[in-house]
């Protein structure tokens, strides 16, 4: 049996840093160990509404347990535990919402809530989620190709690259306002692609997983979704989109650029600097600790679909 290592779970500057919160509110040193790793106690307070979406009947991937999606993630305005998402995102409102498109187009435009769920037809794709922390989940998300707003957008010739940005509301995102409880990231929250990328038909706009509606802690209500790319790079509740002539720097390029590239292309021939990205665990149905290992396949399995956007690219130094 596999049990998950420090290193698996948090990143060495977010762990130091939770130890000395702890110790400051006098804990003792039991209590500054790393967060347990479990699930949220009641991970779905939110009200989720059913969407109307293509069914994906090709996949032969096993599936996730829904409880699990929701209940182990990666969410750092909302705190660093893998369960702090989904005890401190319920509130998080959703509607009404916008989504800005702006920068180097033709075609600026804007959408409400509503008109992410409708615009453009949804449809379910059952993709691995690959996390940098060397742990994997496989989940149906619900949404559209981003290529659908950059068809209406209409990019200018100068369009080299597509930024995201997560809301920046520091009343609602508590990992905003305190910034050892956010893992000392400069908010907000910010990933880019580049056009071809953000162009491939696998990268998707989610705005739903399991039939439904996303909930908070897993980016409602409209979040990024690259399967071939680190978790990471798929950015949650995002609020505006721009069209750059320059690639800019993404936010955890800032915060630690020797660790987390801008291309976050998943790699088992390069290893974090903590730990190595040949295998990973695999979240599925059993315990968190009874996961199994796999090795890690290049490209998160979809070589075939991505590899001709990197013919000419070093991937060991373009990390």
């Amino acid at each position: 049996m596999n049990k998950l290592q420090k290193n698996d779970v948090t990143p060495e500057h977010i762990f130091y840093q939770r130890r000395r919160i702890i110790a400051a509110l006098g804990a003792g040193a039991i209590g500054a160990s790393l967060p347990k790793i479990t699930l949220a106690d009641t991970p779905n307070k939110a009200s989720l509404s059913s969407l109307t979406f293509k069914k994906n009947n090709d996949s032969t991937l096993s599936l996730t347990p829904e409880n699990k999606v929701i209940g182990y993630n990666n969410f750092y305005e909302f705190g660093t535990s893998k369960s702090d998402p989904a005890n401190n995102a319920q509130h998080l409102k959703v509607d009404p919402w916008t989504l800005e498109i702006t920068g180097e187009v033709e075609n600026p435009f804007t959408l409400n809530y509503q008109q992410l769920l409708t615009t453009y037809p949804l449809e379910e794709r059952i993709y691995r989620l690959r996390c940098v922390e060397a742990w994997s989940m496989v989940v149906p998300w619900i949404g559209f190709e981003l290529a659908r707003i950059i068809e209406q957008a209409k990019p200018t010739s100068k369009a080299k690259y597509v930024v995201f940005h997560t809301l920046h509301d520091p009343e609602q995102m508590p990992g905003q306002k305190d910034y050892f409880l956010g893992g000392g990231i400069d908010y907000p929250y910010v990933e880019a692609l580049r056009l071809d990328e953000a162009l491939n038909p696998l990268t998707l706009l989610s705005v739903g997983l399991y039939g439904k509606t996303l909930p908070p802690q897993n980016g409602a209500p409209i979040r990024l979704v690259v399967p071939w790319k680190y978790g990471f790079k798929s950015i949650k509740s995002i609020v505006k989109i721009t069209f750059s002539e320059t690639r800019p720097q993404t936010t955890w390029e800032k915060l630690a650029p020797h660790e987390y590239g801008f291309y976050a292309n998943v790699n088992p021939q390069v290893d974090h600097p903590r730990w190595s990205q040949a295998s990973e665990r695999v979240i599925g149905s059993g315990g968190l600790f009874s996961i199994k290992r796999q090795p890690t396949l290049m490209f998160n399995g979809y070589e075939k679909e991505v590899a001709h956007l990197y013919k000419d690219l070093d991937l060991k130094v373009n990390y």
